[in-house]
């Protein structure tokens, strides 16, 4: 036992996108498999956007790497030697006024920037690719009874010709998803993807900028933010939930289990915002949460 637990402390990952949500709470749950974890910001000068990275390396050994979507080569020094490398960095621009290139463009040229870094590093088996399931049920469906798993795609074609809403973001999650698949297969790497559904929970980063925000704004009555919630409950006939945890939890089990390949939808359960609203109006009176949705 001994012995495997020294073997599993050698292993070495890269995170990349370590001051996002997701990534905050993995590269906490891998220093404490005792992994060797390397990350990388965009911004290692900024104390304030990186604070929580200061504090998990208390954890044990982290090693944070400046590296930007936008530059190729520029993720090489962090992959180098790594065993498996979990790549949640993505482009989180929703209000881009040029989403073709700041959400699709830079989401599929960086997923290729990084995938060759893992490429050049020789050392990397298996990379662990965050999705959405953005990715997977934007698409108009009438009538009821519709199925979406894993070989589910949102509609490109659909969502590029409406240009409503977020359109861009599901529309860059397939097209990364399958441009990271065909570079896959041209270079031999074992890669598994995973599209988390609407992600809750703590995690060590302090700066939020997925659809955290939305779910709280039942709390805070951010009008913009329950906009985007009614979106994602419009888009599906639900809000499909899963925590942050148990996402982390796939993330590793995805990199650690030979057997394990292709493509998963992580969530944990389909709810409604009025569900959501009488629970927590229930849960926290003192913030008068309107239940007359």
């Amino acid at each position: 036992m001994a012995a495997a637990a020294g073997d599993e402390r050698k292993k070495t990952a890269c995170v990349t996108g370590g001051n996002g949500y997701i990534a905050s709470l993995l590269i906490k749950m891998l220093l404490e498999k005792g992994y060797v974890v390397k990350t990388t910001v965009r911004h290692p000068e900024d104390k304030e956007a990186n604070s929580h990275l200061e504090d998990l390396k208390k954890l044990g050994t982290l090693e944070v790497f400046r590296a930007d979507l936008a530059e190729e080569g520029s993720y090489d020094a962090a992959v180098a030697g790594c065993d498996y490398a979990f790549l949640l960095a993505a482009p989180v621009n929703y209000t881009s006024k040029n989403p073709e290139k700041e959400l699709i463009e830079l989401g599929v040229q960086g997923t290729l920037n990084v995938l060759r870094s893992c490429v050049k590093a020789g050392t990397v088996k298996r990379v662990i690719l965050t999705s959405s399931t953005a990715a997977v049920s934007s698409k108009p469906l009438e009538g009821d009874g519709h199925v979406l798993d894993e070989e589910s795609f949102s509609d490109v074609e659909y969502l590029s010709a409406k240009r409503t809403g977020l359109w861009a973001y599901p529309v860059s999650k397939v097209l990364l998803e399958k441009a990271a698949t065909r570079f896959a297969a041209e270079h031999g790497i074992s890669l598994v993807t995973l599209c988390p559904s609407v992600t809750v929970g703590e995690a060590p980063d302090r700066q939020v900028y997925t659809t955290v925000p939305a779910i709280l704004s039942l709390l805070s009555g951010d009008e913009a933010e329950l906009k985007v919630l009614k979106g994602i409950e419009r888009a599906s006939g639900s809000v499909p939930l899963v925590h942050v945890r148990d996402v982390c939890r796939a993330e590793i089990f995805a990199a650690e289990a030979e057997a394990v390949a292709g493509r998963y939808i992580c969530n944990g359960l389909d709810t409604t915002i009025l569900e959501m609203a009488r629970f927590l109006a229930a849960k926290y009176p003192q913030y008068n949460v309107n239940t007359d949705m």
